[in-house]
Formats: C-alpha cells, structure tokens, sequence
C-alpha cells in the first residue's frame, strides 16, 4: 500500500494550489477518502471526506466553500483544490481512508505566507 502526496508549496494569501494523492496497492473504490492536515504543534484533522463514488463530499468548517475534493477512481487518485488560501492553511497534507488505517505517506507542505 501505497499513498503518494503532492502539489503543496509557498502561496500567497488568498492564493490556490492543487493537490493530489496517487494510490496504490489496495481497493481504492471501497474507501472513502480524506484529506488530512497537521499544522506545527497540533493534531492531525481531516479537513474534506469524499465518497467512494464521488456524490458525497464534506468539509471541515475552517475550509468549507474554498477547498474542494474530489477522486478519479480509474487512476486511484484524490484531489484538493484549494482557494482562497489563509495563514492558517499553512499546515503539511495527508491522505488516508476515513478509518486512517492505511499506512502514511510522507505529506506535502503547504505554506501560505506573504
């Protein structure tokens, strides 16, 4: 098993990025998937969930209405798109099923600072 974050960098306030998750090494479609984020000093959060087919997503509170996820389940990927980036954003980004049982990858950073 195999997750594989990228597309996290330095963005300005109010900046976008794209993220991305490539999976392998268990049944993809059978999960759903999460992106987490763990800022210095504090626990890991989920921040968005999506459903195994897609029609169901929901966000944390703190990214709601700017951050979108989203899943291509021919190539066993997780997406988040990100807008509208604060300070607070700044955090470095996992994902990982919704029960966190698969092994962790190594995570992107995501910096947002002017």
């Amino acid at each position: 098993v195999q997750l594989v974050e990228s597309g996290g960098g330095l963005v300005q306030p109010g900046g976008s990025l794209k993220l991305s998750c490539e999976t392998s090494g268990f049944t993809f479609n059978k999960y759903y998937m999460n992106w987490y984020r763990q800022a210095p000093g504090k626990g890991r959060e989920s921040v968005a969930v999506i459903s195994r087919t897609g029609e169901i997503t929901n966000y944390a509170d703190s990214v709601q209405g700017r951050f979108t996820i989203s899943r291509d389940n021919t190539n066993n990927a997780i997406f988040l798109q990100m807008n509208s980036l604060k300070p607070e954003d700044t955090a470095v980004y996992y994902c990982n099923n919704i029960y966190r049982t698969l092994p962790w990858g190594q995570g992107t950073q995501v910096t947002v600072s002017s």
